[in-house]
């Protein structure tokens, strides 16, 4: 069984990656582990199971859950202003051609959701340069946004859709709303009901020991990565990035995708539902990557009458995740190399389940700009 989806991950590894760990459940049970090459690579390490990973945007929805969670209490709406939180949100600007003016509309929080705030993922830009440089070090995830405010925005707020520091900006929110500190509130709110005990957002500096190697694709060879094993987009020992900045196992994140299939756990089923519900227009639709797809609450939704059900989003080292409620099925798949030569067809874990376990043949599901290099 799953011979499908074996070969595809087996071609993977064809491809240079150095190795992979797959975990399939469906209702509740493992139906499938598959796992293959090495931890580390220039140790012949093989893979073991239990490897700690940094899973880059794979931390996207556990920071999108933690900020709904405090949406559930009541505690903001999604049509409110940013900056009635963060008042250096308050006098945005745009960059319009070589000019820079005033946004005419305010970056609402439903825009850090949707990638619609008008923020890019450019870390060196220069007030986050400066940024860094002030701080020591430190990087505070709160004060990140004073640095990132500074910033003229690619388009008004809520033209269109561009992947961003858009959930780094919402991990701040937590921090806002919940009075503490955003690694905090996932680890009493999310990690630690569930049992993830190896998960964390800010973990120490010097704990990155415990990660396994990062690699890095370039020049058509894998190389190691040379910021070694610290996440690109944690910007200082301080900076909880809700945008990049979890590490976790394999078997961990698969509680937290458990819990998402079940609702109720960390999150009521009609949140999920609302989670998994279109939210871009089809204006903000038309700069989304994805044409089997829309985009939700921080997460690829399936459209209307798509026989696509799952729910889900992926990391720039690799991982994929993916949530299929109707068919009452989850998907965890952990890698580490960025710029992957498997990163653009590793959806297809979701196809080759799915038909290996029903007989379902999707129609395959492109980027609508196959050359777009997203960074997650």
């Amino acid at each position: 069984m799953f011979e499908k989806t074996k070969a595809l991950c087996d071609s993977f590894l064809d491809m240079g990656i150095p190795g992979f760990d797959l975990m399939v459940c469906r209702d509740g049970q493992c139906v499938l582990r598959y796992m293959g090459g090495y931890s580390d690579r220039e140790n012949q390490i093989p893979m073991q199971g239990n490897e700690l990973y940094n899973i880059y945007s794979c931390s996207k929805p556990i920071t999108v859950t933690a900020a709904m969670q405090l949406w559930e209490k009541g505690l903001f709406q999604l049509d409110d202003p940013l900056s009635d939180y963060m008042p250096e949100f308050s006098h945005m600007t745009v960059q319009d051609g070589d000019t820079v003016r005033p946004a005419i509309n305010p970056i609402r929080i439903r825009d850090l959701f949707q990638m619609t705030a008008g923020f890019s993922y450019d870390i060196h830009s220069p007030a986050l340069e400066q940024f860094r440089a002030d701080a020591n070090g430190r990087c505070p995830t709160r004060e990140l946004c004073t640095a990132l405010a500074k910033e003229p925005l690619r388009f008004e707020p809520g033209d269109q859709y561009l992947y961003s520091l858009c959930h780094d900006v919402l991990a701040a929110l937590v921090e806002v709303i919940s009075g503490q500190l955003f690694a905090d509130y996932v680890k009493e709110h999310i990690f630690d009901p569930l049992g993830m005990t190896r998960s964390n957002f800010l973990l120490p500096m010097e704990d990155y020991a415990q990660a396994i190697p990062l690699y890095k694709g370039e020049g058509g060879q894998i190389i190691l990565h040379p910021n070694g094993k610290v996440p690109v987009y944690r910007l200082g020992s301080e900076h909880a990035s809700g945008g990049a900045g979890c590490v976790s196992t394999v078997e961990d994140y698969m509680k937290f995708l458990e819990a998402l299939r079940l609702g109720d756990v960390v999150l009521k089923k009609d949140t999920i539902r609302f989670i998994q519900s279109q939210q871009l227009t089809p204006q903000q639709r038309s700069t989304f990557p994805f044409e089997a797809y829309n985009f939700g609450l921080g997460m690829r939704v399936p459209l209307p009458g798509s026989s696509r059900t799952d729910f889900g989003w992926g990391g720039a080292a690799g991982a994929y995740l993916a949530v299929d409620i109707p068919n009452q099925l989850c998907i965890y798949y952990a890698q580490h190399v960025t710029l992957s030569p498997a990163q653009s067809i590793r959806s297809q874990l979701y196809d080759t389940v799915l038909e290996d376990l029903t007989g379902i043949r999707l129609a395959p599901s492109l980027r609508k700009d196959t050359t777009v290099q997203l960074t997650y």
